[in-house]
């Protein structure tokens, strides 16, 4: 079975057809720059033309960076404030003349993780963490997502920690991959103190990068990157058209 996933980040939007079954892109993933003001429907034009050029008329599932709740967007961090209260399944749906779901892109990028890659049978407290424009962290127990968690918002010297910790935070800062780590490594402290998770998952586009990084982190719990890298979004979202009710 195939279905088109899409993965919408604050600097680019991502996608590609997938077999649902195994995980595997069945064409190279188009990338398109996300609009400037990344607004509603300037975004999803873009999604429309990704979806014209795989000549898709089939269902879509859409990763996007915020908390969703029954398909409408509650609040916009790396995007325009205009998307606070759209439905974003009816606005996608509408533009592309296709079936979509929307999720949030960390959800569905530890779906594409738990189901296919380095959380695959995974028991116990599993944590995806995805490091891009933002930081967005997607939680599950024995298999079952907590959604819209939003743990990159969590405060961190007064700071919201994706102002400090996010791969965009690095470039802006012009951080070395030392002083990168250690504020890493500040964060998800954090986090493991407060869910003591048996793994933590580093995904974005900065997990292909992982090995001048994460070595450096010094953690309890157990850390790898995750096995799509920077796919994991187009993955999930693929896998999320297809329903939430999923347990790995």
């Amino acid at each position: 079975m195939q279905a088109l996933g899409i993965d919408i980040g604050g600097s680019g939007i991502k996608g590609a057809p997938v077999d649902i079954k195994t995980g595997k892109l069945l064409a190279e993933r188009i990338r398109i720059p996300t609009p400037n003001g990344a607004k509603p429907k300037a975004v999803a034009l873009v999604v429309a033309e990704i979806a014209q050029a795989f000549n898709w008329k089939k269902e879509i599932g859409v990763g996007f960076p915020a908390p969703i709740k029954h398909g409408v967007a509650l609040m916009a961090a790396n995007v325009s404030e205009k998307w606070v209260g759209t439905n974003a399944d009816e606005l996608f749906t509408s533009i592309t003349g296709c079936k979509c779901h929307v999720g949030n892109d960390a959800d569905v990028a530890g779906m594409a993780e738990m189901a296919f890659g380095m959380g695959k049978g995974e028991h116990g407290t599993v944590i995806m963490i995805t490091l891009g424009t933002g930081i967005g962290s997607a939680i599950f127990y024995n298999g079952h997502l907590l959604p819209n968690t939003e743990f990159g918002h969590m405060q961190i010297n007064g700071k919201d920690a994706e102002h400090r910790a996010s791969d965009a935070a690095r470039q802006r800062e012009d951080m070395s991959w030392k002083k990168y780590a250690k504020r890493l490594n500040e964060y998800l402290n954090e986090m493991e103190k407060l869910f003591w998770p048996d793994l933590f998952i580093i995904g974005g586009g900065i997990s292909k990068q992982h090995e001048k990084f994460l070595p450096l982190l010094k953690l309890q719990s157990r850390v790898v990157p995750a096995q799509f890298q920077n796919e994991a979004g187009i993955v999930g979202a693929a896998l999320f058209s297809q329903g939430t009710a999923v347990k790995f």
